[in-house]
Parts: C-alpha cells; sequence; structure tokens
C-alpha cells in the first residue's frame, strides 16, 4: 500500500478524518456484555481507554488478561501491536488477513481498525497497531462510530496514520496559566481526537521563569491559584491524567540568559536538579526555553548553547534511560525553544549560522521554529530553509489562536475566519496540503483554554491528515465536539458574534437596513429578528453555568465576559427595535464583562482587568447610532 493509494472514503464520520475507510459486508452490533482481549505489548492505560470507550456507550467491558477470543464468542474487542507470525484463528480475527503494508509507511501511529460481525451480527473488533500508542488511537475512532450507536453499525476497516509525529498544545502565551481542572480537561479531549503533545511553558508561571532553580511548592494561597499558580499535588494529578491519555507533558524551564552564560558552570546541575524535582511528580518529558531573552551573535555563545543542550540530554539519558531502566521511569528526548526561533529577525546568513551551530545536538532533540516571523502559518518554504540548516525535521511552535497580543479578543471561528480577525497573522497565508520535513506542529493558544478547543480541533484534524484537511466542515465538526450536540447551533449562532469583528454576521443586514430607510421603506425586522435568535442562543451558553459537566462549566467560565456582553448588547438591540427607548448600556466598566490578564514574565509578571470585546465592529456601532435616533424606523 502506498500512500497515494490511501484515500478518504466515508464509511464512519470521523474526526480527524482517517486515510482510508474500506466498507465491509454486513452490518455488526454489540451484545451487552463486551470482551476485551489484549496482547503482548498493549499497556494498561490504552485498556483502561478500551473499557471507559465501551462503559460510556452503555455496555459491559470484561478484560480477558490472557488468551484469545474463543469459537462463539460475544462481541469482542482485540488489541495487538503488529505482528505478522501472530497465530490467532482466522474465524475469529479478520485483522490476519487484512493488508498491513500500512506499517511499511513512513508514517506515525499506524494503526489498522476492523469491524466485522460473526455468524450471530456480533461485533468483532480488531485494532492492531505499530505499538500500544497507536492501538490507543485507534480506540479513538471505535469511539465516535459508538457514537452513532451499538447496532447494525456498517462493518469496516480503517486503514489510518498521522502525517505529523507530534500534534498538540504549548501553553507558552503571556497570560493567566490554565488551571489544572482546563489542563486535565484538555488532556481528555486531546485524547478523543488523536493528540499526544502538551509542552507546559506558560510564560507568567514563576516556576517556569523567575524561580525556574526552584520546586513548586507544595501549597499555594487560594489568590495565587486564582493567578494559575500550581503546587506539587496539583502538577501530580496533572501528570497522572496526561498518562492516562497518553498526552506526553512535557515541563519546560526557562532558564533565559543563564543557559548561555560561559561564567555559570553549574547551570546544568541547577536544571538536572529542577527536572528530578519534577520527574519525582510525574513529569516524562522536559523542554528548554530560551525565547524572548535576546538573540546570540557570538559564535562562542552559539556553540555553548549546543554544547550544553547535548549535555543535558546526556546527563537526562544517564540518569532516566539506562540499560535496564524500569520504562515508566525513562524520559523522552529534549525539546528546545532557542534564542532565534523566527529567523527573518536577523539577515540570512546569521540564521544559517545560527541553525548549524544547533546542527550539532544529537539529532533525537527536538528543535522548535516559529516560522520566518513570530506569527507565521506553517508552510514548506519556511520548513525547507530552515531543515537545511538544522540537517533534520523541524518542530513548530504555531502561535494560533493566541491572543495574548489583545486578550479582549477571541478567535473561535474557522482557519481563515480567525487568520482574517487575527491581525499579526498574513490574511493570504493558506494551509498546505502536504506538510514536508516537519515532525512536530503545536499550537500556542488563546488564553481562554476551553474556548481554544475550536481550533486545537481543527489542527489535530490537519496535522493527522494533511490533504484530507477540509477548512469549514472542520469548523463544523468542532462545535459539536466543543460544546455538545444539543448546543452547537447556539454555538455556531454565537461564534460570528463572539468575535471582535463581526461584520460577516450582521454588516448585510445593517447596510438592507439604511437602504429601506434611504429608499422610504424602512424595515428594522431582519435585524430584530436576528437579535432575538442572538439573545435566544446566550441563553441557551448561559446554561452550561450549572451544568453537570465539568467541561461545560469551565467553557462558561471563558466564555461569560464575551457572551453577557453579548447578551446585554443584544437585549438592548431588540428593545431599541421594538420602541422601548432603554437607556444606553455601561459596556466599559461592568465587571461581568471584565476579566483578568498577566502581561510579562519573570520577574515583569503584572495582573490586569481587561473588558471583552464581542460584536464590537458592527453591533455595538449600530446601538450607538440607534440611540442618536429620534424614532426608530
Amino acid at each position: 500500500m502506498s500512500v497515494a493509494m490511501l484515500g478518504a472514503t466515508e464509511v464512519y464520520n470521523i474526526y480527524p478524518v482517517p486515510h482510508e475507510q474500506v466498507r465491509n459486508p454486513g452490518t455488526a452490533s454489540f451484545s451487552q456484555r463486551v470482551l476485551i482481549f489484549p496482547q503482548d505489548g498493549i499497556d494498561i492505560a490504552t485498556i483502561n481507554r478500551a473499557k471507559q470507550i465501551l462503559s460510556d456507550h452503555g455496555l459491559v467491558p470484561v478484560v480477558i488478561m490472557a488468551g484469545t477470543p474463543p469459537h462463539n464468542c460475544p462481541s469482542f474487542v482485540h488489541l495487538s501491536v503488529n505482528n505478522p507470525k501472530e497465530k490467532i484463528a482466522d474465524e475469529h480475527d479478520a485483522v490476519l488477513r487484512v493488508d498491513r503494508s500500512i506499517f511499511n509507511l513512513p508514517k506515525y501511529d499506524r494503526h489498522i481498525l476492523n469491524l466485522k460481525s460473526n455468524s450471530k451480527g456480533q461485533a468483532k473488533v480488531a485494532i492492531i497497531g505499530e505499538d500500544t500508542d497507536a492501538v490507543f488511537c485507534g480506540l479513538a475512532s471505535l469511539e465516535q462510530m459508538l457514537d452513532q450507536g451499538t447496532t447494525d453499525l456498517p462493518c469496516v476497516t480503517i486503514y489510518d496514520y498521522a502525517d505529523v509525529k507530534n500534534r498538540g498544545i504549548i501553553e507558552g502565551y503571556y497570560g493567566v496559566p490554565y488551571t489544572a481542572e482546563v489542563t486535565k480537561d484538555l488532556f481528555r479531549f486531546m485524547a478523543r481526537y488523536k493528540m499526544n503533545t502538551y509542552m507546559y511553558g506558560a510564560k507568567s508561571d514563576p516556576y517556569h521563569s523567575r524561580y525556574w532553580g526552584d520546586p513548586y511548592p507544595t501549597t499555594i494561597t487560594d489568590e495565587q491559584k486564582r493567578i494559575g499558580y500550581l503546587n506539587q499535588d496539583m502538577m501530580r494529578d496533572i501528570t497522572k491524567v496526561a498518562s492516562e491519555t497518553k498526552v506526553n507533558f512535557i515541563w519546560a524551564i526557562h532558564p533565559g540568559k543563564a543557559f548561555a552564560n560561559a561564567e555559570d558552570p553549574q547551570v546544568l546541575d541547577k536544571i538536572m536538579a529542577k527536572f528530578e524535582s519534577m520527574h519525582k511528580l510525574g513529569v516524562r518529558q522536559f523542554g528548554v526555553f530560551v525565547d524572548d531573552v535576546g538573540v546570540p551573535s557570538d559564535p562562542a555563545i552559539m556553540k555553548l548553547c549546543a554544547d550544553n543542550l547535548n549535555m543535558l540530554q546526556q546527563r537526562i539519558d544517564d540518569k532516566w534511560n539506562k540499560k535496564g531502566a524500569v520504562a515508566t521511569d525513562t524520559v523522552k528526548p529534549l525539546h528546545y525553544v532557542p534564542q532565534l526561533y523566527a529567523y527573518s529577525w536577523v539577515n540570512r546568513e546569521r540564521a544559517r549560522e545560527f541553525f548549524e551551530s544547533l546542527s550539532t545536538t544529537t539529532e533525537k532533540i527536538n528543535i522548535y521554529i516559529t516560522g520566518a516571523n513570530v506569527w507565521s502559518v506553517p508552510n514548506n518554504e519556511d520548513l525547507a530553509i530552515v531543515k537545511s540548516w538544522l540537517g533534520r525535521e523541524v518542530s513548530w511552535w504555531w502561535n494560533y489562536p493566541c491572543n495574548d497580543q489583545d486578550p479582549t479578543k477571541l478567535y473561535v471561528m474557522d482557519t481563515y475566519s480567525n487568520f482574517r480577525d487575527e491581525t499579526h497573522i498574513d490574511n493570504l497565508s493558506h494551509i498546505e496540503k502536504r506538510l514536508k520535513g516537519l515532525n512536530t506542529l503545536i499550537i500556542n493558544p488563546m488564553q481562554q483554554g476551553e474556548l481554544s478547543k475550536v481550533a486545537l480541533f481543527g489542527v489535530a484534524d490537519y496535522t493527522w491528515n494533511n490533504a484530507a484537511f477540509d477548512n469549514y466542515d472542520s469548523w463544523e465538526a468542532a462545535i459539536p465536539a466543543v460544546v455538545g450536540k444539543e448546543r452547537a447551533k447556539a454555538f455556531k449562532k454565537l461564534a460570528p458574534y463572539l468575535r471582535y469583528y463581526d461584520n460577516d454576521a450582521l454588516g448585510y443586514k445593517i447596510d438592507r437596513y439604511h437602504v429601506s430607510i434611504k429608499n422610504n421603506h424602512p424595515s428594522h425586522t431582519a435585524l430584530l429578528n436576528e437579535m432575538q435568535e442572538v439573545n435566544e442562543a446566550c441563553q441557551e451558553i448561559k446554561a452550561m453555568k450549572s451544568s453537570s459537566s465539568e467541561s461545560d462549566r469551565l467553557l462558561y467560565n471563558d466564555v461569560r465576559p464575551w457572551l453577557l456582553k453579548l447578551e446585554a448588547m443584544s437585549t438592548e438591540a431588540i428593545a431599541l427595535f421594538e420602541g422601548k427607548n432603554p437607556p444606553a448600556g455601561n459596556y466599559d466598566d461592568n465587571p461581568d464583562f471584565q476579566f483578568e490578564s498577566l502581561g510579562g514574565m519573570g520577574e515583569h509578571i503584572s495582573l490586569k482587568v481587561r473588558t471583552a470585546e464581542p460584536a464590537a465592529t458592527c453591533l455595538m456601532p449600530l446601538l450607538k447610532w440607534l440611540h442618536e435616533q429620534d424614532t426608530i424606523k
């Protein structure tokens, strides 16, 4: 099987979009009791994920740790790591007869999911992966298949893999770090949509930057918790959930200029001491940030950075990765964000020298860029240039949908609409159909982690299957994935108004209203109806505040200032159109529309109160104009 032979033929509506689905004859139904047969190489996190998925769909999972499905077995899920010599009766496990050539492709998380039925119509599921992590990804597809029901499911074989190795989030924005609850909720979301990487480098976490050499405290105050501080127990809890969801939680340290200071020979000792303290809290992968502290021009300093990286990686391997080390204690390779992460900051020759100095580091260290510019969209031109200097594949820190440059704005639309709204991004940027030379793509999100799921869903879809990514279809699928099917219509209605630039939602209707006045046939009916629909949608999303779902409550907390302000604006517009002559609302100083944001890093962190700015381009000017009229026509 070649890459060119694979295509996304839809049998099930699954995201990220699978590379190939092949319809098999017949349908299958799950019996109430479902046996799980994990084979050698399948870890406990994968087994528990299978149990959770079946339980969530009203089925009763029973794990059989040794053996294979017997004859006349009820519904079962067989989990195995690819082994062509595996001996399992064909009558029970058709995975032996599927085309395994997918495992020869130079891709990632390769797996096959096979759903067939036995003679009684009961479901037989086999998931075979290149390793247990790939099987875990296959379970995400099974979960979405079961979302449509547990009976009469079309039989199918899914051949699937990721185009990009490391996919997920870098919490590296300037602002209030995510709470432990939001972080864990993001992990669960990421597991459902086949993401595997979360790098923690919150700029306003003092134990990442200012106090980078100190261990996390055992206790914190309520005030500290409110602005994103973490204590040791919270970090343990975070790493536990990361392990359960198979998200590589990479804790990054920001030693700043100390990393390139030849007069501080103890810097690696200090970093290792901090890493050891984090390892005790469950961290199994580390990053080093030296961004935003000035770009070195001295070749000796560049060499020192490379040498320190190599020595640090060697010390990690000596400490945790020696032969015979317990597998759960081993540590994955370093991730490194250099001083020159946007290579256009210097001339081309200096940039080449900088990245060639890093080419001397061991190839397993991941080196990050943001492209030619800080806000560049991943593209093949930048990747080819940096790869030629670095001598290996590149990791990309994508500042999207990051709002730390203006926290008052939200970016919850489709990818291209977000590009248009985010003034720092080149509005003409496009999504490459096939990225080359990239092994990592992680996004730097908004301060609002739950709302960032909308963009994260799209990036998960894109990094899994570059060629199949459809901007608008992916966004439409993201909405129910984030807010649930029952609230998807309401959120889709509100999304254009939660933006600062609400022209697409309201601009045309306002223009038609002014034309009707000019033509002496004034009619505000369309605008009134629109505002009523917006107001009703606000009520639906407000209900998430008291939802039994923690995800819902967390999302409400994110969107609250924008939602309440939009509700007030639409209520005022309705009253004006109905001739009730309400007073102009106070939209600048109302605490309901405000939120806190942190700025700066290290010793320069400051807390500010901001006011949300939804629907500022059309709806807000419309309200002002309506108040200026003697009568509303």
